[in-house]
């Protein structure tokens, strides 16, 4: 199993960097319901500390603190996005070269399933009422976040 100690600090950081960056993706690409969607990220780390055990890898990273980053350092949601789209394929790339397969798969659906479950935290339209579960804009950035994961684009 991989352990944080194969990391070094640089390596770790972007490692924890981008299930959060995914996240904060999503939170960002529609307009509305930022405290809850970031609410959501708290709370997939939270419930992923609770099902620890699998992978002492992912166990390691829930166990950090979410860093959303300081969103404000972008010139535009396009810088803030490609960053985030890199960090994610850059964490995803060390992973890979460091730890097992089934733990880079085990990283990689974290990140989709927090970037799922960001999308669904928030219901669009006017004040939530008829609105959709998840906006044109969220499944475009996750499909852009699957695409930077490895995984799947269906």
């Amino acid at each position: 199993m991989t352990k944080k100690s194969e990391f070094n600090a640089e390596e770790w950081e972007q490692v924890l960097s981008a299930p959060p960056g995914a996240g904060l993706l999503v939170a960002t690409a529609q307009r509305g319901g930022t405290f809850r969607e970031t609410f959501s990220i708290a709370k997939a780390y939270t419930e992923a500390r609770k099902q620890h055990g699998d992978s002492e890898l992912l166990d390691e990273i829930v166990a950090a603190k979410p860093e959303m980053g300081d969103q404000k350092r972008f010139h535009s949601a396009e810088d803030l996005q490609e960053h985030m789209l890199q960090r994610i394929r850059d964490g995803v790339a060390l992973v890979e070269q460091k730890a097992t397969p089934e733990e880079a798969e085990e990283y990689r659906h974290f990140i989709v399933d927090l970037a799922e479950r960001v999308a669904e935290a928030h219901k669009e339209g006017f004040l939530g009422m008829t609105g959709e579960r998840v906006s044109e804009a969220e499944r475009d950035a996750i499909a852009k976040i699957k695409e930077a994961a490895g995984t799947s684009a269906s």
